[in-house]
């Protein structure tokens, strides 16, 4: 994709590199030929953005949460093509009937329009704007018709449609109709009833399997006879054994040492009884319903005769081996229809005979019916949704394409960016750099490489919703200031754009350069946190080991602290005289050393001595401070954005001269009063300090012009 040769372009700098100015419809009509390189980026998500959802939907033409460059073109040309006056993109005014374009794209926006202004009572010379269509219910009415295909219940008023609808919201899930109602589609409604009417035929094979001529309470009757079947046939098999072998008496029946073992048992909780035979086989053909039975069947035996039993047979105390066979006869088809049961979802939040009805009443072709009603105005109600976008694109348009196309309102600093949260207050600073972020671990991994220092908060705004959340986080680049309290349980106040205040607390630092200044300085704030460190790790150890010793001491008795004492009465001369040797040779050193310093700068000249102090000051601070330089220049948005899911397009830096305008530090209002005595501060002198300096330097000169530091100095060599 070339740039046009035809369309002048107009171009500023700002974050080192060249932004594409928009300020005329022109520019925006030959959008499409500017070549995509010169974008500042290629796409962003729906997401985190400070512009009217509405209207990134309506760009979002896939609704996959994200805006590409090719969508935003689309909406420039659908845009462009409906309205009279382009110009009214670049002006905050509402758009009136003759806003519209004469084409045939705008007809139905124009009946769309006089319709609304109709609603809202008035008169066609007036105008409309996006604040008009905010409430879809004003233009929607959830009892009309609106054409999108959505059926909720608010649709009619017979209460068998009404109730049908929530079955099938409860079952298939809701959508959201354009009055903001939850309804159905046409779609949901034949996949419930697609299922529905497996159950109805499933149910009606009950009927042909005979389930009902085990009496009226079949339900109960087939549970009996299922919890006993496989006990009451192997009772039968046992007694056919014995027919067969009177030598298995013996052995079918629970023996003597079983009995005997399951004796010491607690037979109330064992499983192991109800594993013995369900009677003795003494009673032949001849089941006993309620004497004999083994005690871990005696409630499901009572079922049995209850629910089966004496409905079929009257009130009798045993069956036969034939009565049994009759009444589980009678069941099998039963047992064969529940293993058809089809497994459908609604089974899960419906009974069947709920599912059966909603079949037999023919509701969903009485739904299909109020589908087909709903689409009727689709071409009505449709033209006040492309109006409700057209009023959105107007207003929101412009403002998209200056922070997607070009960086424009990021850097001229009159408006903030659609990517700025808001602003957060902490250490007697403010940040405008601000992105709200879903994960602080990814996004720091990505936004790491911004060269930036990185403050990572959670903000929290408890009992007091904002959008429905209570908590969210966030980013923030700081750009000015010291580091030094910039620390992780920090806490500070987050603003949002509506100005909303929220709690923040920092979870997470990403330490970069913050400005030369403080680089500067970072050396000497390290060298005195280790020194700083050093001695209270020294005087941590030394308390330590007199914390010990005391201890070893009184725990060791008299005769130990005798030894220790006669211990520290002995002198060793030979082990001390070389550590006196050693003591000397070093303070003979360092005296050599600060004689030859002393000399040096003696005898330079009273000019020379601010390029010494320079000099060395250089040498100590010069190294962080280039670096600091270094990562200052390369500090860039793009890899914040990108971490949110941006396609940044470019290297969008943030300089230095920029950066100090995105964090403000605390001054006080011009024309203010201010007393620099605090009656609460130890009140500092200054001479003691000058007294102390001047007796040193004066030490020193009487050291070098009597030379006392000579005889440390080593004799050179003949």
């Amino acid at each position: 994709m070339g740039t046009s040769h035809n369309h002048r372009w107009q171009f500023f700098r700002a974050g080192g590199f060249d932004q594409v100015q928009l300020d005329t419809p022109a520019d925006l009509a030959a959008l499409r030929s500017l070549d995509q390189k010169l974008w500042a980026t290629l796409a962003c998500p729906t997401h985190n953005l400070e512009l009217d959802q509405r209207m990134l939907g309506y760009i979002d033409s896939n609704g996959d949460g994200r805006i590409r460059a090719p969508e935003v073109l689309d909406a420039v040309d659908w845009t462009l093509a409906r309205l009279a006056d382009p110009q009214t993109l670049f002006r905050d005014e509402p758009l009136t009937l003759t806003s519209f374009s004469e084409g045939k794209e705008s007809h139905h926006l124009v009946v769309a329009a006089r319709r609304l202004l109709q609603i809202l009572g008035r008169e066609e010379s007036q105008g409309l704007d996006a604040a008009d269509t905010d409430d879809l219910k004003a233009l929607f009415p959830p009892a009309e018709p609106n054409g999108d295909g959505l059926v909720p219940a608010t649709l009619t008023e017979d209460a068998d449609l009404q109730a049908a609808i929530a079955d099938i919201i409860s079952c298939m899930g809701a959508e959201t109709d354009r009055s903001g109602e939850a309804a159905v589609s046409e779609a949901s409604i034949n996949g419930f009833f697609e299922q529905a009417q497996q159950v109805q035929a499933w149910q009606q094979q009950s009927l042909e399997h005979g389930v009902q001529s085990l009496g009226p309470d079949a339900e109960a009757a087939i549970s009996a006879i299922g919890a006993l079947r496989e006990k009451i046939d192997d009772y039968f098999t046992r007694v056919e054994m014995v027919a067969f072998d009177p030598r298995a008496a013996s052995i079918m029946n629970a023996d003597e040492a079983e009995l005997v073992r399951l004796s010491a048992l607690n037979l109330a909780d064992s499983q192991e009884v109800a594993a013995l035979p369900l009677a003795s086989l003494q009673h032949g053909e001849a089941l006993p319903l309620d004497k004999g039975i083994n005690p871990a069947w005696r409630g499901a035996m009572r079922a049995l005769r209850e629910h089966v039993v004496r409905p079929q047979l009257g009130d009798v105390d045993s069956i036969t081996r034939e009565q049994w066979h009759d009444l589980t006869a009678r069941c099998n088809a039963y047992f064969a229809w529940q293993a058809a049961k089809p497994a459908v979802d609604i089974l899960q939040t419906l009974d069947v005979e709920r599912i059966v009805w909603l079949v037999e009443q023919g509701m969903q072709a009485r739904l299909l019916d109020l589908v087909a009603k709903d689409l009727e105005v689709a071409e009505a109600a449709d033209g006040l949704v492309e109006l409700d976008k057209l009023l959105r694109l107007q207003r929101g348009l412009l403002t998209l394409l200056r922070n997607f196309v070009s960086f424009y309102d990021f850097y001229s600093r009159k408006h903030k960016a659609i990517f700025q949260a808001g602003r957060l207050f902490i250490d007697g600073r403010s940040c405008d750099l601000v992105v709200e972020v879903a994960d602080v671990e990814a996004h720091s991994q990505v936004a790491a490489n911004s060269d930036s220092f990185l403050l990572y908060c959670a903000c929290t705004r408890r009992g007091q919703p904002v959008r429905e959340r209570e908590s969210l986080n966030i980013v923030a680049a700081v750009t000015a200031g010291g580091e030094e309290e910039l620390l992780v349980g920090r806490n500070g106040l987050f603003y949002d754009r509506e100005g909303n205040d929220w709690d923040a607390t920092v979870v997470k630092v990403v330490q970069n350069a913050i400005s030369v200044r403080e680089a500067f300085w970072s050396p000497y704030r390290r060298i005195s946190r280790l020194v700083s460190d050093q001695i209270q790790k020294l005087a941590a150890s030394r308390d330590s080991e007199l914390v010990n010793s005391s201890a070893a001491r009184v725990g060791s008795g008299p005769e130990a602290a005798a030894e220790a004492g006669a211990a520290s009465k002995t002198f060793d001369i030979a082990k001390f005289a070389g550590i006196f040797a050693a003591i000397g040779l070093a303070v003979g050193a360092l005296g050599a050393a600060m004689a030859a310093i002393f000399s040096g700068l003696l005898s330079l000249q009273w000019w020379q001595w601010p390029l010494v102090l320079a000099g060395v000051l250089l040498a100590i601070s010069g190294p962080s401070m280039l670096m600091a330089w270094f990562k200052l220049r390369r500090r860039n948005l793009g890899p914040i954005l990108d971490a949110n899911g941006w396609a940044v397009n470019t290297q969008a830096r943030i300089s230095i001269g920029f950066g100090t305008t995105l964090t403000q530090l605390a001054c006080l209002p011009q024309n203010s009063a201010r007393s620099l005595r605090d009656p609460y501060s130890r009140e500092r002198r200054l001479w003691p300090w000058l007294l102390a300096v001047l007796a040193i330097v004066s030490l020193v000169f009487c050291a070098l012009y009597f030379g006392w530091f000579s005889g440390l100095q080593p004799t050179p060599p003949e």
